[in-house]
């Protein structure tokens, strides 16, 4: 009888185990930055022509785009930080394109004049080039 109490307490630990090593190699967390269900990528690139946000910068996908007054939108989910001094995630970036002075007054990105699902569209896109 203690055998089979220990080859069951074996058997469930190994089950526990098993579940963990699965769920931690096989998942992705829930809040990967590059990830952004709240918008639309591909309207954000067409966007981002729309409002002239090819006028400064260098945007991949986004005709036009080759301007050097901005720094270049490439590579953007593997930036660390936004204007410097906010860390790179989909919300601090929508805070930034909604309003930018209110991140670093006097700055030369202007207010866009975005609607909230307009920016996470651009959010969605800009997350997307990596």
């Amino acid at each position: 009888m203690k055998r089979w109490i220990v080859w069951g307490g074996f058997a469930v630990l190994a089950v526990v185990v098993a579940v963990v090593v699965v769920s931690a190699t096989v998942s992705e967390p829930l809040t990967r930055p590059d990830v952004v269900p709240w918008g639309d990528p591909e309207r954000g690139q067409e966007l981002m022509a729309e409002v002239g946000c090819n006028a400064c910068h260098t945007v991949p996908g986004v005709q036009g785009a080759d301007a050097t007054v901005g720094p270049p939108l490439t590579r953007w989910s593997e930036r660390v930080y936004i204007a410097g001094t906010l860390t790179n995630d989909p919300q601090n970036l929508l805070r930034w394109i909604l309003d930018p002075d209110a991140i670093e007054p006097g700055t030369a990105m202007p207010d866009l004049g975005l609607t909230v699902q307009q920016a996470q569209n651009i959010v969605a896109y800009l997350f997307t080039l990596d």
